[in-house]
């Protein structure tokens, strides 16, 4: 496995940039860039605890609103909460079955966000799992007004999350 997307010359790499601001995700170790090689195997905890009641999963921009969600989760809802950051499904299903099933358990209760079409990240949750997406696209003002409006706030996200828990 080639050592990132600039040095990769078997299978076809995009880098995909935003211009919103985005939260930075807190360390897990001593050094996010550390962290940030766990993105070479396609998918990745960016949060971990032991037993989680809840594994959520997401990828670019999205990933900082779970962390929002996950804090209220944690500290209103006394919910342990996992992260999943999967920013290549296909280079995270090459991994073990181990691997991915460390990452994303398909024992646990599984909740997707993504500002994309739902089907983005069925595959990774499963059909026991929820995804919380649009099926529309094209609105423009600025990205604080559109995340509040369509659901990508933190306290938007814990709700959802709270109420496909409530259904499994």
């Amino acid at each position: 496995m080639e050592n990132g997307t600039l040095e990769n010359t078997s299978t076809p790499s995009g880098l995909i940039l935003s211009r919103q601001g985005i939260k930075d995700l807190p360390a897990i170790g001593t050094s996010r860039y550390s962290d940030a090689l766990a993105a070479e195997k396609g998918g990745y905890l960016v949060k971990e605890v032991e037993n989680p009641d809840v594994v959520l999963v997401a990828n670019g921009s999205e990933v900082a609103t779970l962390f929002a969600a996950a804090e209220i989760l944690e500290s209103e809802n006394g919910l342990k909460v996992n992260i999943a950051s999967v920013i290549s499904e296909g280079v995270f299903r090459l991994q073990s079955k181990e691997y991915q099933n460390n990452v994303i358990p398909k024992n646990k209760p599984l909740f997707g966000l993504t500002a994309g079409l739902p089907v983005n990240l069925e595959g990774l949750v499963g059909d026991n799992g929820k995804v919380f997406g649009l099926d529309h696209f094209g609105y423009s003002a600025p990205a604080t007004v559109l995340d509040d409006k369509f659901g990508f706030t933190g306290e938007k996200v814990s709700k959802q999350v709270l109420e496909y828990l409530k259904t499994v």
